[in-house]
């Protein structure tokens, strides 16, 4: 008795193989979209705080956050006026800094009450316990952002500027990307550099992190800071 034999023609498989070939690209292309739109915000964070600061001075001839009159300068949530020194041109305290009545803190304030950034303006009334606290800008990845006047004691080591920007929680392969596209490629040099993450403190920064050393040394999946001088 003869037997009907069926299966697939090589026609029909050659055709599912370039469907799945596609179906592959187009999950693999989608994914390189999502990961550069996201190093695309990224970059956009160390460009746009500096204009914040242009943008203060421009309307007040002060410093977000070192503004003596901030009070009277900006509408709506009364503006707090920081801790310490003000008005001495400088925005004191760290990038990253938990203690709610640094100038690094109350920056994001003034400029959210200038119209400069969206963001809460209601005045903080304690330290800070978390990275995630409403009032304290995030990044594109859930990390922080943040920014403090260049010193003698810079958040990185080395690192050059008026003003530092900093970004936390950025994976490896997005850090990579934004030195090679905002700066040198090096982690360790230029006006961009990258360190192992950080996490707020309320204490006051006893040393400068490291740099990492190259390119080479930053994992793709492992997280890090990265800072910028303006």
């Amino acid at each position: 008795m003869k037997r009907n034999q069926s299966g697939f023609t090589l026609i029909e498989i050659a055709i599912v193989l370039v469907i799945i070939g596609l179906l592959l690209g187009g999950v693999l292309k989608g994914q390189e979209l999502i990961n550069s739109a996201k190093v695309k915000n990224l970059a956009a964070d160390f460009k746009n705080v500096p204009l914040y600061i242009y943008g203060y001075q421009d309307k007040f001839k002060a410093l977000p956050g070192d503004d003596t009159l901030a009070a009277t300068h900006v509408s709506g949530v009364a503006a707090t006026t920081p801790a310490g020194t003000t008005g001495n041109g400088l925005i004191n305290g760290e990038w990253n800094s938990n203690t709610y009545t640094h100038e690094s803190m109350m920056f994001w304030q003034h400029a959210r009450l200038a119209g400069l950034v969206a963001g809460q303006t209601a005045s903080p009334t304690a330290n800070f316990t978390s990275d995630q606290d409403p009032y304290i800008p995030q990044n594109a990845v859930g990390g922080r952002v943040g920014i403090e006047s260049g010193s003698t004691m810079p958040p990185i080591a080395n690192l050059k500027g008026s003003y530092i920007v900093c970004s936390s929680h950025i994976l490896g392969k997005f850090a990579k990307q934004l030195d090679t596209t905002m700066d040198d490629g090096v982690p360790s040099t230029g006006s961009i550099m990258v360190t192992n993450d950080t996490t707020g403190s309320t204490t006051a920064r006893a040393s400068s992190d490291a740099a990492i050393t190259n390119a080479t040394s930053v994992d793709d999946a492992t997280l890090y800071t990265v800072c910028m001088g303006v």
